[in-house]
This record gives structure tokens, sequence and C-alpha cells, in this order.
């Protein structure tokens, strides 16, 4: 999770100040900080580094690179403070920041690498690819002189030639299967939105299914463009899917949070050492999905930011949580570019939840193994199929705003706790799953019958046309003998759901696009079907309550700041910037809040 540098001006107590883009912070923070750093006097062990350096340069038995040395160490010097301070290279820094920026530049397509050669699954609508006509099931050969091909070949390789400046030209080699000859096509390249949100769509009449896979710049506006589309489609309940979801911008869970809260109820707020990392997000009662009931989504993989929307939404008894234990993140990274374009992400604050609950899982300065190990941790100590496994910190314990116990450490506790589902795990499954036979299958299905296949514009209609389920398995079947798995039919029937879920869920993502491969999926999912069973039963109201007696939430004062002084995000109505505004503390609490 990533917050902003700014500027404050600061008039009796009172300061107004504008928050900025992300990418201006390694401007405006490295060059103050370069600054400042040049002007003091180097203390002790300071002149001791700038002493070794200078040793090894002049007198080291063979000649070094420093630059390379002091690059090679600043990955572990970082990362001895904690879990998620990092160095990112130069080398690195654009594919990085290209995950988060809402676009980057490239010819428009998605694809897998399958026996391998990179097989195009989708065409961006509108992209540069579409422009000259390449297809789905198109193989890319070659783009300019580099062969796409062979068994050493990683998305990695792929991605580093596809992708590019903008406007720059590259020829791709295409084999279609309709063509007994290469088909050579000069794509430009271009803006690839990069989506935060991969499907949307009616579970049934009343509810919308969303799922949000990042916090990107444009995650808010995707967010808020689906929850409206689906409102018109008469979604008046909605399940927002953050699971795998690692996170990204602070700001847009805070602006999401808001779409469904009331006035004056807190969203999250930061602790650091310098004051403009003391924050705080308060709704502003603009959104407007306030009496929408919303049900969220959570897993190991949901951390950051995800764990900020889930945090509001149920600390503030606005809806429930459901699934697994989410990651447990909850320290701030602040992005800084330094000037030979490289960067830091430092650790500037903890972010804690309305509750007044800090989410971070325990960790021990520098790298002992156990914080990365933990999600392991988790599953070899049954947490994934026992909520009785999860062992809570009794030292750690809130309350919602209507007196619910939640606790802080370690992630947010799902409301409803929803076990891995292993119905169908058996060899067979795990021999085909790990050598990619079901995915190979469901692509040479959609290959050999893309022609009939292209009328298809629906999943309904998808379903209607493919074979029986029988004839869909015995296929599959022949085909994983074909490839070196022989047929166990006393496990392919234990199996049998699974794999042909999975089969058609393939080939729908081959015809109709990654939505349609979820929205499959989801119809077999125990936490959605949790999901949609909780808001058909009202159990996830606008207001949860646990008892009806009058509850005045205090005690949050201490939590602030020794200076009594906390900064407060006010939502402008633009939903384009936000204002920050210093305010003394009341001495009873952040806000005084009786239930009715």
């Amino acid at each position: 999770m990533y917050i902003y540098h700014w500027t404050m001006k600061i008039k009796r107590n009172i300061g107004l100040v504008a928050l900025p883009l992300l990418v201006t912070l390694g401007v405006v923070g490295g060059v103050f900080i370069g600054r400042y750093i040049t002007r003091r006097t180097l203390s002790t062990q300071e002149e001791k580094l700038r002493t070794v350096l200078r040793l090894i340069d002049t007198e080291y038995v063979d000649k070094i690179d420093i630059d390379s040395l002091i690059e090679a160490s600043l990955p572990d010097l970082l990362g001895s403070l904690d879990p998620h301070s990092a160095y990112i290279p130069a080398s690195e820094l654009e594919a990085v920041n290209d995950d988060l920026q809402g676009s980057f530049s490239g010819v428009g397509v998605s694809f897998q690498i399958l026996n391998d050669t990179v097989n195009v699954i989708e065409v961006i609508p509108g992209g540069p690819a579409e422009k000259v006509g390449i297809l789905p099931g198109d193989r890319i050969i070659k783009a300019d002189t580099v062969m796409l091909t062979g068994s050493k070949l990683t998305n990695d390789d792929v991605f580093k030639t596809l992708r590019g400046q903008k406007g720059t030209k590259v020829e791709l080699e295409i084999k279609r299967s309709n063509s007994t000859k290469p088909l050579m096509f000069d794509v430009i390249r271009g803006d690839i939105p990069v989506n935060s949100i991969d499907c949307s769509y009616m579970v049934n009449d009343s509810i919308g299914y969303l799922r949000v896979t990042k916090f990107a710049r444009n995650t808010y506006n995707e967010f808020y463009t689906a929850l409206s589309d689906l409102k018109a489609d008469g979604a008046r309940k909605f399940i927002i899917d953050l699971r795998g979801n690692s996170g990204g911008f602070m700001d847009q869970a805070i602006y999401m949070a808001n779409e469904f809260l009331p006035a004056g109820r807190m969203i999250v707020y930061t602790k650091g050492r310098r004051p403009e990392n003391e924050t705080m997000a308060i709704s502003n009662d603009h959104g407007h999905f306030k009496d929408s009931e919303v049900v969220i989504l959570t897993n190991e993989y949901s951390a950051s930011a995800s764990e900020i929307f889930a945090g509001a939404i149920q600390d503030n008894d606005r809806g429930l949580v459901i699934g697994r234990r989410s990651f447990g993140k909850g320290l701030v990274q602040n992005q800084t570019e330094l000037p030979d374009s490289s960067a830091i992400r430092l650790t500037v604050a903890r972010y804690y939840t309305p509750s007044g609950r800090s989410i971070q899982k325990e960790y021990q300065r520098g790298k002992d193994g156990k914080y990365e190990l933990d999600i392991v941790d988790r599953f070899t100590h049954g947490e994934f199929y026992n909520a009785d496994s999860i062992k809570f910190d009794e030292s750690k314990i809130f309350s919602t705003s209507n007196g619910r116990t939640v606790y802080g450490g370690g992630g947010i506790m799902p409301d409803i706790f929803v076990p891995e589902d292993t119905t169908g795990f058996t060899s067979y499954y795990v021999n085909v799953a790990n050598n990619g036979l079901i995915q190979k299958f469901a692509y040479s299905v959609a290959d050999k019958y893309r022609d009939m296949l292209d009328g298809v514009k629906s999943l309904d209609r998808l379903l209607k046309v493919l074979p029986r389920d029988n004839t869909l398995l015995e296929n599959f079947v022949s085909f994983a003998v074909k490839n070196g798995v022989p047929a166990r039919w006393y496990y392919i029937n234990q199996s049998r759901q699974l794999l042909l879920s999975q089969i058609k869920a393939m080939i729908a993502r081959d015809v109709l696009g990654y939505p349609a491969f979820i929205e499959l999926l989801n119809e077999s999912d125990p936490a959605v079907k949790e999901a949609i069973k909780a808001l058909e039963e009202g159990r996830s109201p606008i207001d949860i309550k646990l008892e009806t007696k009058d509850k005045t939430e205090e005690g949050l004062v201490s939590d602030i700041g020794a200076d009594n002084h906390i900064l407060w995000y006010l939502i402008d109505d633009d939903r384009d910037r936000m204002i920050v505004e210093m305010q003394e503390v009341p001495e009873k609490g952040l806000f005084a809040m009786k239930n009715e």
C-alpha cells in the first residue's frame, strides 16, 4: 500500500493541502531528502561506511565496480528493516509501476504459452492488434527478429518483446489454423488499459458480483462504473470479491469504502514518525451505495488496501466479510524515485482500521524466513480447512461500532469462515492439472471449433453448444492418455465435477474472455455460494447489530499521536482529489457515535 508526499501550509493549527499524484512524490521527496543529507554532518557509522567503500575501491586485490557493489547491497539493507520495504532497480521500475499506473504501451493481446508457443487468448477491443486483424487463436511465432517459441520461453520474455514505447512498430509473424503460410502484421504499439475489475455480472435478479484484482490508479473509477452498471441492471445487493488482491494505492480503497458508508464514519487512519504520515479518512455521505447491502470476500492473499476496505466495512458493521483470514499487511510504503531512476519503497507508517486495530502480522527485523512462510504455516496447521485452527491474540481484542468482537494482528478474520474447497482433488486431477492438460485440452476444443463458436456471444449459449458432459469428459481422458496420463476411472469419477467445471471454464475463457471464465467457476465456488445465501437471507444488512444498548466509541486518542493532532482526509465532491485538514482531537475521542 502506498501513500503520497505533499507540502503543507499551517495557519492557526489548520492547514489545507491537496494530495498530488503518486508519481510526483519521488521528485519532491527525493530532492528534499537529498539536500538534507548533504548539508548535515555524517555520523561515525556513515563515515565508517564511506571509508570501507574507499578502501575496497583503492586497495582490494581485484578491481571492483563500487556502483555494482552498492547496487547489490541495497536490497539487503532495506530488507532488514521490515518485510515490505524494498529496493527497485532502474531496470525493473517501469514494469513494477505499469501494473498500478492504469495502462502500459504494448500490442493489446492476452496470451498463454502452450506447447512452447505463444497462443493469443484474447484481443483487446480497440487495441493495436485488433486494428491490424490479429485474432484469438493466432500463434505468435516471431516478434521482429526474436523467436517466440521453445521450451525455455517465459511470460517475461514475451512481455519484454511485445511491450515497448508508444508509437513504435513491432512486426509479428503469426501462424493461423486456416492458413498454410505464416502471416505478417506490422503493429504500432499503443496504450493498453490495465483493468482492476476483471469480472462483473448479475448473479440473479437482485445480486451483482464484481471482482477487484488490484488497487491501481484507476480502480475507483472502474469500481464505481461497474457498481453503477450492475445497479442499472437491477442489483440492490453486491458481492465484492477481493480474494487474491494484494493491494496497491491506499486512496482507491478509501474512495471505494466511502461509497458504502454514511457521513462521519472512520475509514482508516495511519500513524508514522512524521506528522504528515498521521492521517485519517472520514466518509462524507456522498456515496451512491449507502443503502445497498454488501458482502466482501477475502482469503489469505487479500492484503494491504484490500484489508483497509474490508476492515472499514467490517468495523463499521456495514456488511459481512466472508472467506478466510486475510494476509495481514498493515504497513504503508512510500515510493521515492532515486536520481538514477531506481526507487525505494520505504515503510513510513502503520495503518489502523476504524476500531483501532492494526492487522499487521508479527515480523522480526531482518529476514528470518518465518514471515515469508506464514501462508505455508497456516496451511500446515489446518487453518485453510478449519476456523478452530486459528489462534487469536487475546491481548488485541477490539469492538466494531455496534459491539461485535474483532481481533488485531494477523489480518482480517472473516465473519463467516469458508474453508478451502478440496472436493474432487485426487491424484489423477493433480496429475493432469500439474501437466497443464486441462488448459491444453480446452484450448484445442476452442481452436478446433473456433469458426463455429465465433457466433457464440453468451455463456448460456456456449454451454448449450458444448458436447454433453459424458462426451466432454471422455474426450478429455483420451487427450490425457495421449499426453502420458493413463485413465484411472475410479479417481476420474471422484474428480468428475471438478474436471468438467474447469474444462468448461477454460473453454469459456478461450471463446468469450476472462469474465466468462470467472463467472462459470463461481457457480461451484463455496465462498460465492455462501455470500449469495447470506444476502438472500438478510444476514448482511446495512447496519449489522449485536445489541441495542447505547455505546460510545472512546479511547482512540492515544492511538493518534502525542501532539494530540491528526490529519483528516475529507473526500472532495469531484472525487479526483482529497483534502487534508489538521484539527485538534477532542478529549473524548475522534468521534462519539450512539447506536440507535
